[in-house]
């Protein structure tokens, strides 16, 4: 009795662990439905240890990229394709390609050269001038210039059989590291799959179909092209120069003029409008900071960073402005903050309130997800054409440049606060009667309050990143110490503004960030 009492945990184990066991193994089968058994066996070893497991995959090897891709792991299938292009590349080169073509284009040319200069030396010597010497040398550098020209010719077309040689290494290591990473990564599509059955199983037919015709249309548009034009270089010109419709730039250029034109002319009111916010809040800053007495504002800065980030930060703060000061920086260093913060002040006095309305709100925020996008991967220097075409040159047309490419952070960081704002909290104020006011002030804000400030400090720094494009189009400030040492090659005043508008930075970051210590 006893016996039996103490065997029957273990039997109850072991029927458990067979049973999961035999689970497994239909899970595997299920999910490949090719080979169950191999990889069965590969997917045990490669579960049992933690680190990468060397295991090998033939087929994967020798199928390379139409395996991945039947298997439905497009994204090493593509990778690996890539790759054993580059290789087969270098294979076609080395055995096939002209490789000294371009050293005897330009033997050629020069031989073309040579021949002009030698009846000039022929003709010279017949009439006795004093160019001979002149047209002797000149022949003589020529031929010179032919002679190393043609010993590096006959070197490039000896090292074609080197070149082949490499190709064939590299697709065979190619090959090699696909069929050791195979298991590996189907182990790992296998483990997603248990987790989300939505995942394709096994070679469907629509993989393989997809798989192999993206490999024999890559072959035919990449393989093909890229082997035939590094190979044999200039066989089909064609291959390099694309087939541009001049008239269709032109035409558009006039759409894009025209619109421009219909812009600026109808919506001047609007525009002179903007133009006069901007001038008001801009007069205003640099009323406080450039008339104001240097003591006071010296004064402000130091105690509000003291407030901000602690006597520490403090002190780093007052060198910094004693910096400026002595070296005669401190009104420009002051236009600039009363630049810096028009732009800041507008784009997060508009961008807050956005972010907070796109936050509980999906569609629109993928509406205007994509226009900040362009606001932050366009350069500068494109959109700073419209901008001066619908205002102009001066500060405004800078501050207007300034928002565009440092006012998204604020939006995206504060739609992320909001949005990371645990879900349990704001229920548990709604379930005491919070109004959405409550909701909004007393608990999305605050816990959204570091992300939102992260998002502040990233427009200020963006905008201070402007200073010296916005001196392009008439701001005024370090930007343009900086501007002017770039077009006098005047390195000591380019690095001593630079370091000023490094110290601006520094200090705007230690208030907006810094937490007292």
């Amino acid at each position: 009795m006893n016996e039996k009492t103490l065997d029957a945990p273990s039997g109850m184990i072991s029927d458990d662990s067979e049973y999961f066991a035999a689970e497994r193994e239909q899970q595997v089968e299920r999910f490949v439905k090719t080979n169950p058994g191999f990889y069965r066996n590969q997917f045990a070893k490669i579960g049992s240890d933690s680190k990468f497991v060397w295991t090998s995959n033939t087929w994967a090897g020798v199928l390379g990229p139409i395996w991945f891709c039947s298997r439905g792991i497009w994204n090493w299938g593509l990778a690996f394709l890539i790759l054993e292009t580059m290789a087969a590349v270098q294979i076609v080169r080395g055995l096939f390609g002209d490789l000294a073509s371009k050293a005897w284009e330009r033997i050629a040319n020069i031989e073309g050269t040579l021949e002009l200069r030698r009846q000039q030396l022929a003709s010279a010597i017949e009439n006795n001038t004093d160019k001979i010497d002149v047209y002797r040398r000149t022949v003589q550098s020529l031929e010179d210039e032919i002679g190393g020209i043609r010993l590096e010719a006959e070197q490039l077309e000896g090292t074609g059989m080197t070149i082949a040689a490499v190709g064939f290494v590299a697709l065979f290591a190619i090959k090699a590291g696909q069929a050791v990473i195979a298991n590996t990564l189907l182990e790992k599509r296998f483990s997603d799959w248990l987790s989300d059955p939505g995942i394709s199983s096994g070679m469907t037919p629509r993989h393989i179909a997809l798989s192999f015709a993206l490999s024999c249309s890559f072959v035919v548009l990449i393989m093909v092209a890229t082997v035939t034009h590094y190979s044999f270089p200039g066989l089909y010109p064609w291959l390099i120069q694309f087939p541009t419709e001049h008239g269709i730039r032109l035409t558009s250029i006039g759409w894009v003029e025209d619109f421009f034109a219909f812009c600026v002319t109808n919506g001047e009111v609007f525009f002179d409008a903007i133009t006069y916010g901007i001038r008001s809040v801009l007069d205003a800053l640099e009323l406080i900071f450039v008339e104001t007495p240097w003591m006071v504002i010296a004064s402000f800065i130091i105690l509000l960073t003291w407030l901000s980030a602690g006597p520490r930060a403090a002190v780093y703060s007052g060198a910094f402005l004693l910096y400026m000061g002595l070296l005669g920086f401190w009104e420009k260093a002051m236009t600039t903050l009363a630049l810096l913060g028009t732009a800041a002040c507008l784009s997060i006095v508009i961008g807050i309130p956005l972010g907070m309305y796109c936050a509980r709100r999906e569609r629109f925020y993928a509406f205007i997800r994509p226009i900040m996008d362009f606001m932050q991967t366009m350069p500068a220097f494109v959109f700073m054409i419209p901008v001066i075409a619908f205002f102009g040159t001066g500060k405004p047309a800078a501050v207007v440049t300034t928002m565009i490419f440092g006012g998204t952070p604020v939006v995206r960081l504060t739609v992320l606060g909001l949005r990371g704002v645990p879900e349990h909290v704001r229920e548990a104020a709604i379930s005491f009667g919070g109004s959405k006011w409550y909701l909004l002030t007393r608990v999305d804000l605050p816990l959204a309050s570091p992300s939102i400030r992260a998002g502040i400090n990233q427009t200020i720094m963006l905008s201070l990143a402007m200073v010296v494009v916005a001196s392009l189009i008439g701001a005024k400030g370090l930007g343009e110490d900086v501007l002017e040492a770039l077009q006098y090659a005047n390195v000591g005043q380019g690095i001593l503004a630079g370091f000023a508008i490094l110290f601006c930075a520094m200090i705007l970051d230690r208030i907006v960030q810094g937490e007292r210590k």
